[in-house]
């Protein structure tokens, strides 16, 4: 594909103003020394920085004419190519392509693996699970039960969670109550789409391929990990009605019926996005062969 000067540029301003309305109230919250446990969550847990989130870049098989385009050449990862500047997949590091191959089997077997819609958000419950209130995460923001209660909720349903990096933040009395014992290298053997935070990392794959990922894909990932994020905290114990995120209260059938209804959603919502990562991985693998 090949892209005119007036073409990119649009397509690199529609992406910048995009993801503003969400890394601009990140960074004036983070000069006013404010925290937001909700969307703060995504650029500290991630770790992708805001002004690389606002970097647009095309993606492989993009061809940016004008002399503008000039300005990608500062990054190893392009080059002068049919007259205009592109990114060339073949500079992707080579010592990068075991975790890539293992990113493309991660997004397939996932893909593939029947999803599973019996967790209703009890991780974050496992989480705080016979801890006082102010050693859990976000102690600056109120529990909706006292911690004896949220003992009696979590010990009253079956915790079945399956992602390792939500499983690892369970309190060291909630582990064995997980009926799956998820860890580092068993994570492929586990992940599945009906699962929250599954669908969240597909943001986290998609930017750790970047210069590689089309921006616009990143961002896809973002919105979605953004909405997920919300129903994650809402379906949590603490109290952010302050913030107006009304609970969804999972210790209820009204309130289980509600996670899942999003959970199912969430779902389809990351098939295309998987989809599309496959792709980018196996043309990167593709460019090394």
């Amino acid at each position: 594909m090949t892209l005119s000067e007036p073409e990119w540029l649009a397509r690199r301003d529609a992406h910048e103003l995009r993801v503003r309305a969400w890394t601009d109230p990140h960074q004036q919250r983070a000069a006013r020394g404010e925290k937001q446990p909700v969307d703060d969550f995504l650029f500290e847990y991630y770790r992708f920085r805001p002004s690389w989130l606002k970097r647009w870049h095309p993606g492989p098989d993009v061809v940016l004419l004008g002399e503008a385009a000039r300005d990608y050449l500062r990054w190893p990862e392009y080059q002068e190519r049919d007259g205009g500047v592109a990114l060339n997949p073949a500079t992707f590091d080579p010592k990068r392509r075991d975790s890539l191959a293992w990113i493309l089997n991660l997004l397939r077997t996932t893909a593939e693996r029947p999803p599973q819609f019996a967790c209703f958000g009890l991780h974050e419950w496992a989480m705080v699970y016979r801890q006082t209130p102010d050693v859990v995460r976000h102690n600056t923001w109120p529990l909706r039960f006292a911690p004896d209660q949220i003992a009696a909720i979590v010990e009253a349903q079956p915790i079945r969670c399956s992602h390792f990096d939500a499983f690892r933040f369970f309190t060291p009395p909630a582990r064995p109550l997980n009926r799956l014992q998820p860890e580092r290298t068993t994570t492929a053997q586990f992940e599945q789409r009906g699962c929250l935070h599954a669908n969240m990392d597909l943001y986290k794959w998609a930017f750790k391929l970047a210069p590689f990922t089309p921006s616009e894909l990143i961002a896809d990932g973002f919105g979605l990990a953004r909405d997920i994020r919300e129903i994650d905290m809402r379906a949590s114990p603490y109290d952010l009605q302050k913030l107006g995120y009304a609970p969804i209260k999972i210790e209820t059938p009204e309130g289980r019926a509600e996670y899942e209804v999003h959970q199912r959603n969430f779902a389809d919502r990351s098939q295309p996005l998987r989809t599309r990562l496959v792709a980018l991985c196996e043309r990167l693998l593709q460019s090394g062969t």
